[in-house]
């Protein structure tokens, strides 16, 4: 692989990065607070590249000037440089396509959030209180937690996109928790009932007010009182 080739690499890498920040889709990836860092690292990819670029190149110019047009093109690159290049093309496709955030299809095909519980973790929700947001990951503790004890009649609402659009009575929502990036994501996994009509199609996002019921496996459940589809958020994950 040429000089060029590895500078032309690593500038657009970095320009890569600098796009990801500049719309916003490196939150499909990564914490939305490692943002600032990741533009950091992608400025300074660009300018290490464009010098890898220049000094590359600098030379092979003085030479042509030196030599003259007839012996500047005397000497061609040799197929190993050509199949170098070739490095590039992942690079410039994500340039032009950047893939969705984490969706449906890789729910149950990924590690879920496995909890248990064998003390009281969570005080009860306020009996009569207003609906409580709730991520995905906490309905899923406070189940495990002494079999939902802890929800009572409260209503709560969760926002997730759907994993499954049918599962018993009722469909799957799920949204993923993520350390620091999407290679270490795992999924919490809501079951939604008593709604009415059609489930909502595959990855699309809703927000649902319901109240939790028992189920007969493993799978939380909660029963709806309302359902609405939502755009996606900016940050997919919780």
């Amino acid at each position: 692989m040429t000089e060029e080739a590895r500078a032309t690499t690593v500038l657009l890498v970095g320009a890569l990065m600098v796009r990801l920040w500049a719309g916003g889709a490196y939150a499909r990836y990564v914490r939305v607070g490692m943002g600032w860092w990741l533009l950091v690292a992608g400025v300074l990819l660009v300018a290490l590249g464009l010098t890898g670029v220049v000094r590359a190149l600098w030379p092979r110019r003085q030479a042509v000037a030196a030599q003259g047009p007839a012996d500047g093109h005397a000497h061609g690159h040799g197929h190993g440089d050509r199949v170098g290049w070739l490095l590039l093309a992942p690079v410039l496709a994500l340039l032009l396509v950047t893939p969705p955030a984490l969706g449906s299809f890789g729910v149950d095909r990924s590690a879920a959030v496995n909890i248990t519980s064998t003390g009281r973790t969570f005080d009860p929700l306020l009996a009569g209180g207003s609906v409580v947001p709730m991520s995905l990951l906490e309905f899923d503790e406070r189940v495990a937690d002494h079999d939902g004890a802890s929800f009572g009649s409260t209503p709560v609402r969760l926002t997730g996109f759907v994993a499954r659009t049918a599962d018993g009575g009722g469909f799957r929502i799920a949204r993923y928790q993520i350390a620091c990036c999407a290679a270490d994501a795992v999924s919490a996994v809501v079951r939604v009932t008593g709604t009415i009509g059609n489930p909502p199609a595959r990855d699309r996002w809703v927000t649902v007010t319901g109240t939790f019921q028992h189920s007969a496996d493993a799978v939380a459940e909660l029963h709806a009182t309302s359902l609405t589809e939502v755009p996606a958020p900016a940050d997919p994950y919780e």
